[in-house]
This record gives structure tokens, sequence and C-alpha cells, in this order.
């Protein structure tokens, strides 16, 4: 089992079904097995309040860092490093009892000075986390002994655990952490070869069960060819998550090895700047959203996988509603709702393009749907740094396409401050009062209420939702298939 205080039969079930489809006996010489995986997400930096980018979550989280709370891979928020906690009556005050013995690679032995710190580092004015205004309830933290958390917040916030699961405890002593880490995790950070490798080594001095191998290797590829002739010379044992559809055939074919369709998270979003004409207008984003043929756009670039969505909801979100409908692919109708926003005759915008695939080939697609109905698009290709300065930063922009692969992020509409600007007073209460439910039913409701508003305006044009395919040795077992916010628990995986 991956977690000590992990105890009862039933608790160890549920943390089983997280692990992925492992199965099976665990080979009796897997602690020596490095794990050779391969992705095209290299981080940007190991710091996640640092644009380190979604890399990171993938190589780190888990693996080098932990939180309070574990979200699992089958979408479960689970006790980590806080073995209890409790709230009060009113909802404001939580109390966190962590682990005893558990120690941070350095050494240091982890105190609740650490959590605090931790959890302040993500909502610091300067904090680059996607999780930062979610946790902006918090009106202060306590430490009234080594182990022991108090933090109190502003108003109720019934996600409060749940977001806590974001925030990975650090060692308040260490240093850049941009560039090393210093995390309780089962596993170090060893060498990065950026451009080419980071290396995962066992943490032999881990306070829970020690990982059944013996560390990782992530290897990065700037293309899905690349990738995927690494799995069939056996420099890779896994792809965790497949960005080529069309190589799969070479894969499902041959008995070496298996193919896992997990449920995805990750929507490819057209987002526009809601604060800049046109787009200021709901029925330009309408229109616009009408006239791109997602369906079509999704089978060009995925074939038979990947999900229409017609929201910022995935199917794995409690409140999930299909609304496909919505703005459905109707140009005659795009050129209706052109006319009533204002623009009869089209206008120009500027799409600006993250460089890396899909990107650029849904950009392509874009321009050529919205021709017809006489709106030019003109494509500005950046890279992702270059997409976070000017866009998520500075908000310099009318339109721009990102992955975004947080699960329960609808949330984000209720802000007016994120970077695409929908403001709507109606939906910002929703989802304000949604967070004060007192039940999860309440705030399913409330936020099914919101989803649909969004929708209704186009706040963006959610364009499909991502599959989660893993490609995998035959003789590997152990890991994870969904890929929940990118993150990827290598702890399990061991070779037959």
């Amino acid at each position: 089992m991956k977690r000590a205080w992990i105890a009862v039969a039933t608790a160890s079930a549920l943390l089983l079904t997280a692990c992925g489809d492992g199965g099976g006996s665990t080979p009796a010489d897997s602690a020596g097995q490095i794990i050779d995986i391969g992705s095209v997400y290299e981080p940007q930096n190991l710091d996640n309040t640092a644009g380190g980018g979604q890399g990171v979550t993938e190589a780190l989280n888990g693996n080098v860092y932990e939180g309070l709370f574990t979200l699992t891979d089958a979408g479960a928020v689970e006790p980590l490093l806080a073995t209890a906690h409790t709230a009060s009556e009113d909802g404001l005050t939580y109390t966190f009892t962590l682990a005893d013995g558990v120690k941070f690679h350095s050494g240091k032995a982890l105190t609740s000075a650490d959590v605090k710190a931790s959890i302040e580092r993500v909502t610091a004015e300067t904090s680059k986390s996607a999780r930062k205004s979610s946790l902006s309830v918090i009106s202060a933290i306590a430490t009234p002994d080594a182990r022991t958390v108090t933090v109190t917040l502003s108003k109720p916030s019934i996600s409060f655990v749940y977001n806590l699961s974001y925030v990975w405890i650090v060692n308040t002593a260490a240093g850049d952490l941009t560039t090393t880490a210093d995390g309780t995790g089962p596993y170090t950070v060893g060498e990065w070869k950026r451009g080419s490798t980071l290396t995962l080594k066992r943490n032999e001095s881990y306070w829970g069960a020690k990982a059944t191998n013996a560390g990782a290797v992530y290897h990065y590829f700037t293309d899905a060819t690349a990738l995927n002739n690494a799995l069939l010379t056996n420099a890779v044992d896994i792809v965790t998550s497949e960005q080529s559809p069309d190589a799969l055939a070479q894969f499902t074919s041959n008995p070496q090895y298996t193919i896992s369709e997990g449920t995805s998270t990750t929507k490819l979003l057209l987002a526009f700047n809601d604060r800049v004409a046109p787009f200021d207008k709901a029925p330009v984003r309408k229109a616009v959203s009408a006239a791109i043929d997602n369906a079509k756009l999704l089978s060009s670039v995925w074939g038979e996988y990947g999900t229409l969505i017609g929201s910022m909801v995935p199917p794995g979100d409690p409140w999930y509603e299909d609304l496909t409908a919505i703005n459905a692919y109707d140009v005659e109708a795009a050129k209706r709702l052109l006319a009533e926003g204002g623009v009869p005759n089209g206008f120009t915008f500027t799409l600006d393009t993250p460089s890396y695939d899909p990107h650029p080939t849904a950009a392509t697609f874009i321009k050529s749907e919205l021709a017809k109905i006489g709106v030019t698009v003109e494509i500005n290709t950046i890279t992702s740094d270059e997409w976070y300065t000017k866009v998520y930063q500075q908000r310099n922009f009318q339109a721009t396409m990102q992955e975004h692969v947080n699960d329960r992020d609808v949330v984000w509409y209720g802000n007016p401050d994120f970077y695409w600007g929908y403001n709507n007073p109606a939906v910002t209460d929703l989802v304000g009062r949604a967070e004060a439910a007192k039940t999860t039913d309440e705030q399913a409701a409330l936020l099914k209420q919101a989803n649909k508003i969004i929708a209704e305006e186009a706040a963006s044009d959610w364009l499909y939702l991502y599959p989660q395919i893993v490609v995998a040795s035959s003789s590997l077992s152990g890991y994870p298939t969904n890929g929940r916010n990118s993150q990827f628990f290598v702890y399990d995986i061991v070779k037959s």
C-alpha cells in the first residue's frame, strides 16, 4: 500500500481503485526497476506557484510533493499529510492534525509552520497558482503546536478541503524551488537535463510505504512522432498522454502494448477576451461559436477519440450536464447573430495560438470556418512562456487557444478578474452561493445554473474534451489512466 496511515480494508480498496489498472502481483525485483516515461509536457520550472505548467504537476505532484489531501486518479479527495481534520459548526474554522514522523527530503521534520508557509505561498500576491483565487477566503492561519494547523475563513467554502489538495507542502527553509525541490513525497528529484530528461529517485527515508520501483525518468519530446518512436524502440515504457491518434494503429494491433482510455479533464478552449470589442457582446461570441464545426474539428484531430462538451464542465464533474445543443454548429444562425451583435459584415481579430500541437492545426481550422461568415482570423503563434505573459498576465489579446486541464474549474467564470474577463453578476452570485452551500447537492444545483448561463452567453467556445489515452508496454502495470489535472502517480508502477 502506498500510504502508511491507511489501515482498514475499505480505505485500502479505495486506494487500489485509484491507482489505475495495476492489478496482479508485484514482481520480486521491482524495487530495482527504473520506469522510463514519455511526455510532451516538460516543466517550465519546478515550482507550481511560479508558472511551472502542467509538466511540473505531471512529474512532481504526489511523487515529489504532497499535500494535506490528495486528489486520486479516480477523482476522490483523500487525507494524506493531514491524518484528521474538523470543521466548526459555522464552517469558518478548520483544524488539521499532521501525520507523525514526516520528513522532507533534506531531513527536516514537517511542522505546522511549513504547512502555514506553503499555503501562504499559493495565496501570495506573486503566486501564479491557478488555485490562488479559490483560497482567497483564508483570513488567518494559526499553528498552536507543531502538528496542528488551524485555518480561519472569511466565509464558508464547501470546496476548501478539495482546494487544499492542490497545495504542495514545501520546506520553509528550502532555497530556490524553481530549480530544486524539497518535498515529503516518495521520490526526490535527481538530475534535470532541460529539453531532455527529469529523473526521480526513490526516497529511501519516505515516511510511508516506499515506492514499488527504484525511480523514474521522464523523457521529453517536442512532437508526437518522436514520442511514439521512443515507445516502439523501448526507449520509454509508457506515454502519459497520447498526442497522435493516427499513430494508435501501430500499437492497437501489437500485443506488446496496452492502450487505456481514461476520463479526461482537459478542455481545448477558444477563449475570447470578453473585455474587448467585439467579444464584449454575447451575440458575437455566440456567432463565432456557432460557425465552428466542433465535431469536424475533433474528428480531424482525434478521429474516433475525444468528446464534445458544450461547456467548461466535463462529465467527471459533479455538476455536469450535456449542453452541446447550445450554440451548436449552424452557419446561417451565426450570420444572424453577427448582425445582432452589430458586425453584419464580419470583423478581423488576432488569435494568439500556442505553438505546440494541436493548437496550430485547430487555429487553421477555425480560420477556415470563420471565413464562411466573413470573419477574418490572423493567427499569431506564440510559445508557452509568451502565452503566459501576454495572455494570462497582461490580458493583451483578443482571442486565444489554450488547454485547461483542471476539473471543477467552471468557477473561474465567476471571477471577472480572470484572464478571459467574463463578467456576469448573476454568474458571480451563483458561483458564490454554490461555494457557501451547506450540501454538495445544493452546490451542484447552483453550479449547473451558472454553467448554463455561461454556455448560453458563449463566454468561451469549448471546442472539445481531450481523450486521455495512455499507451504502455504490456509488461507495465500500476499506472494511472485518467491523468486528472495532469498528475501522474509513479509510485505503484512495476514491470513484469
